[in-house]
């Protein structure tokens, strides 16, 4: 019996007008948006429908605008398609909108959650302080010698294993930058800087993760309808009460993308369903298997598409 999973992105899937379309056509989006505008006391749904690239690229604006796109896209989904899934999974942010579909935490809860979760991730480290860079065609074991060759007394480690050569490193600006330059004399020209803003997934987090777990203890967690493979362990969970630790240590933690998949392909997924904003996931997912489908639904005619697949 073949079995299905939804998956949610983070982080740089944004993009300004997203949910726009949806909001138009189906009431059940526009309800999510009011909600969010609600529980956040902001006009959300202005920043994401008619908001510019900056505003949007604001870490305290880009984490709830991408939950809440993605969970107008996820009800539009459950009313419109047959759709169902076996197992959830998200991208860092994109976890939480996977604990909203499984019913553990309340999209209110996870709205305002993930507002404060940006604004800690950005407050961690002084801007300019730290860096992330994409480095390309490096096998893990190679490229966690090269980070400790780069660190000297700094941090800099992988933050995400996104897809078979493309893991992504953090830490220290200066240690980053060491790591690039080490990659590249030994013949691993694919090595760059990314356009963020924080250094997120390594330890210099600590203080975002400590902030954090004030908030999540302030939450009440419900029991879940169905799995959410966690980023911090690549390892299915349905117990409510490992939500919480699970979300903290994920703050300072790799991302386990690649494992995250493979896990769930070998419990049985064959179809996968990127819920959210943009197609970054599906181009991580056709590269970590090349025996599951793929596709992502963020508009009305990935419903229409959907709605004739169920």
């Amino acid at each position: 019996m073949s079995k299905s999973a939804f998956i949610f992105p983070g982080q740089g899937s944004q993009y300004p007008g997203m949910g726009k379309q949806l909001v138009d056509s189906f009431p059940v989006a526009r309800q999510v948006f009011e909600e969010a505008d609600d529980a956040l006391s902001l006009k959300l749904s202005a920043i994401c429908f008619a908001g510019s690239e900056e505003d949007l690229k604001l870490t305290a604006n880009t984490q709830p605008a991408i939950l809440t796109t993605s969970i107008a896209i996820l009800r539009v989904v459950e009313q419109e398609t047959g759709l169902k899934a076996d197992y959830l999974a998200g991208h860092s942010l994109g976890e939480y909108s996977a604990l909203v579909c499984s019913g553990s935490l309340a999209f209110a809860d996870a709205v305002r959650t993930v507002r404060s979760r940006g604004t800690f991730m950005q407050e961690a480290v002084p801007v300019g302080t730290g860096a992330m860079a994409a480095m390309l065609s490096i096998e893990a074991d190679v490229l966690e010698d090269i980070c400790r060759e780069a660190a000297q007394g700094q941090v800099v480690a992988p933050a995400n294993f996104n897809s078979p050569g493309q893991v992504v490193i953090a830490g220290h600006g200066a240690a980053v930058n060491r790591a690039i330059e080490i990659a590249k004399g030994r013949g691993f020209r694919k090595a760059m800087l990314l356009p963020v803003s924080a250094p997120f997934h390594c330890a210099l987090m600590q203080p975002a993760a400590d902030r954090l777990a004030a908030v999540l203890d302030g939450i009440a967690f419900s029991d879940m309808r169905l799995p959410v493979v966690a980023n911090a362990n690549a390892t299915a969970n349905d117990d409510k009460q490992r939500v919480r630790p699970l979300l903290v240590t994920q703050v300072c933690a790799p991302v386990l993308w690649e494992q995250s998949i493979a896990a769930m392909v070998a419990a049985g997924v064959s179809s996968f369903v990127e819920i959210g904003p943009g197609k970054v996931l599906s181009g991580l997912v056709k590269r970590i298997s090349k025996e599951v489908s793929i596709f992502n639904i963020e508009d009305p005619a990935g419903i229409s598409a959907a709605g004739g697949r169920s």
